[in-house]
């Protein structure tokens, strides 16, 4: 075989073998935002179904989870239940907002009218909410204090602990 053909390959393959050995040391779920410690950006959306607009300003005094979702969304069908029973356990101390991602407002009620609902999930007409996160896809949520400060995102299906945790760092104490 040919040195030079061998040493070539080698030095084209093992960087790329060494970013995939790297990547999985990588902890699920923790993506760096630039959002983290940066006031939480504003949206005022209307809920799916209708009724008055939500906007986040007006939410200040109390820590909100903001969570991306959609029903082709596996990871989030597996979450659901989780988030509903937090947002029961943290009611009057956290709020809890679902936003719409990529996905139909008919197949969002259906979801809900079928699988429960225990806060609001609210349309996000182009995207435009989902991109002043950075959202890239779902599930990802945002957890932001009653000050209006993004403190930490999670992106994949949460647990309790992870939402207990993160609440903490925002600031709602335990359940």
């Amino acid at each position: 075989m040919n040195r030079k053909v061998l040493v070539g390959g080698l030095l084209l393959v093992l960087p790329v073998i060494g970013l995939f050995v790297l990547s999985l040391s990588r902890t699920p779920g923790k993506i760096a935002s630039p959002l983290i410690d940066r006031p939480a950006p504003q949206f005022s959306l209307v809920p799916v179904g209708g009724g008055l607009p939500v906007a986040l300003e007006a939410l200040r005094g109390k820590p909100v989870v903001i969570n991306f979702w959609a029903t082709w969304c596996t990871p989030c069908i597996a979450e659901h239940g989780t988030l509903m029973s937090a947002a029961r356990a943290f009611a009057g101390k956290v709020h809890f907002l679902g936003v719409m991602y990529e996905d139909e407002e008919a197949k969002i009620q259906t979801f809900m009218t079928q699988r429960g609902a225990a806060y609001p999930t609210l349309v996000d007409p182009g995207g435009k909410t989902a991109i002043a996160y950075g959202v890239y896809g779902v599930p990802e949520t945002f957890f932001v204090d009653a000050q209006g400060t993004v403190v930490g995102k999670f992106e994949g299906a949460l647990t309790p602990e992870m939402i207990d945790t993160l609440l903490r760092k925002a600031g709602a104490g335990a359940r």
